[in-house]
């Protein structure tokens, strides 16, 4: 056997330095290799934080920046130009103007979102019966108090939305007049024996009233007697949309189903604005005819106050050219109270010349109601509260007009009609709130 050769102290000790002498410099290179590369990876990751940051700031300035934007575009007011700080006024800052505009509609990306599918989807088929001599097809005028209803005869002709294709419409259009009628001395009586003959000869002719029994058939006026004209026809009144000037819920307007038209008084005598709160030095403003309760209670009241501008007959014209218009330019505030009806064409009036609208109308459905917010550029009050107009008058802080002055100049656009019809104007307007009531209901 092989003896086993036994290693001595001194040579294992020079062996382990010998074999640690050629580890060490190897282990020092993957030190330094592993310090560079933390270094360098060091430097890359805070170089692409710096990059990721910068791309989020970019993200949330171009949102910003567009919803300002798509904003400016649906008001048609442009923020940058938004009443700052005048004078012994508060300052409502720029950054809160997108803000100020939004509220002014209940919501307005839906309603932005929803006008563009209007647009492109909604098509109406118009009945071509009726001779355009007498009663149907065309309008009477387009000037006077009930301009609105002529307005919307011509603009649906002039606009997109009619279709001859019954089988794509979403909705049929009764073109019959009652301002018209009345143009001809036709009574209320006959005018509502007219009304239902036309309805009649309809539903025999053609197959389209009996689906829905008129659920999806609109009729529009602008009349006071436009709603009791309708009153022979049963379905007319409980299933077809109603298009009225005189939207009292108190009778038979049935708000869910129904629209309320925007009375205008057309053509404005003077150019809209008012847009200086500094000039507006008179706190409240009314002056019209006692032919309601709320306008004589409201005349006896503050008639000879001497901080309101309120009296009971139209402002002459003798004493001046257009005064009463400018009256409107001077005023803080322009009170429209119910007349012979819950409407009044002084809504449209206020908001075209800048003055914040004072609606006291009990039951009234407000124009455009499922979009704006009203309580958002006017004031609503109770017919009972003429006594403490001038109280809650005074009670709107200067910031809290602004706000009001603001939303005003915002929906503006939305209580014009134009010819050709012009987007976002009473035109467009009435279409969407028929357009939301596209899908049929019958009772």
């Amino acid at each position: 056997m092989e003896a086993s050769i036994a290693e001595t102290p001194e040579e294992g000790r020079t062996r382990d330095e010998a074999e640690r002498s050629r580890t060490l410099p190897s282990m020092a290179l993957i030190g330094r290799s592993f310090q560079f590369s933390s270094s360098f990876n060091d430097r890359h990751l805070h170089k692409h934080c710096r990059w990721l940051w910068l791309s989020v700031a970019l993200v949330v300035l171009g949102f910003y920046y567009f919803g300002v934007k798509s904003y400016q575009v649906l008001s048609g007011v442009n923020t940058d130009n938004f009443p700052i700080k005048q004078r012994g006024e508060e300052h409502v800052p720029r950054r809160k103007a997108s803000r100020v505009l939004e509220q002014v509609y209940h919501s307005a990306d839906v309603f932005r979102r929803d006008f563009k599918e209007m647009e492109e989807k909604f098509k109406v088929y118009v009945y071509p019966d009726g001779d355009p001599e007498t009663y149907y097809q065309t309008p009477r005028k387009l000037t006077g108090k009930y301009s609105s209803e002529g307005y919307f005869f011509q603009n649906l002709r002039e606009s997109r939305f009619v279709t001859n294709d019954s089988a794509a419409a979403d909705l049929f259009f009764l073109p019959i007049s009652c301002h018209k009628m009345r143009g001809k001395g036709i009574s209320y009586e006959n005018m509502a024996d007219i009304v239902m003959a036309y309805v009649e000869s309809l539903i025999i002719k053609y197959p389209y009233w009996n689906r829905t029994l008129g659920a999806d058939h609109f009729f529009v006026t602008c009349h006071d007697v436009g709603v009791r004209a309708t009153a022979k026809v049963a379905n007319l009144v409980k299933n077809s949309i109603r298009v009225v000037c005189s939207p009292s819920y108190n009778g038979s307007f049935i708000p869910h189903k129904d629209v309320a038209l925007p009375q205008v008084l057309q053509p404005f005598p003077l150019p809209a604005g008012g847009d200086d709160i500094s000039q507006r030095t008179v706190l409240g403003f009314w002056a019209g005819h006692r032919n309601s309760k709320v306008r004589v209670n409201l005349a006896d009241a503050w008639q000879h106050d001497p901080v309101l501008f309120i009296t009971n007959n139209r402002i002459s014209r003798a004493i001046g050219e257009y005064v009463y218009q400018k009256q409107f330019y001077r005023s803080k505030f322009c009170v429209c109270p119910a007349g012979s009806q819950v409407n009044s064409a002084r809504i449209a009036e206020s908001i075209h010349y800048g003055c914040v609208p004072v609606v006291m109308a009990d039951f009234y459905d407000l124009p455009f109601n499922d979009v704006l917010n009203w309580r958002k550029f006017s004031l609503v009050l109770r017919e009972r509260d003429y006594g403490i107009l001038k109280k809650v008058l005074q009670g709107v802080t200067r910031k809290e007009y602004r706000i009001l002055h603001a939303g005003v100049r915002q929906v503006r656009r939305h209580f014009e009609w134009h010819s050709p019809p012009v987007k976002y104007d009473a035109f467009h307007m009435v279409m969407y709130e028929l357009w939301l009531r596209r899908f049929t209901i019958r009772y």
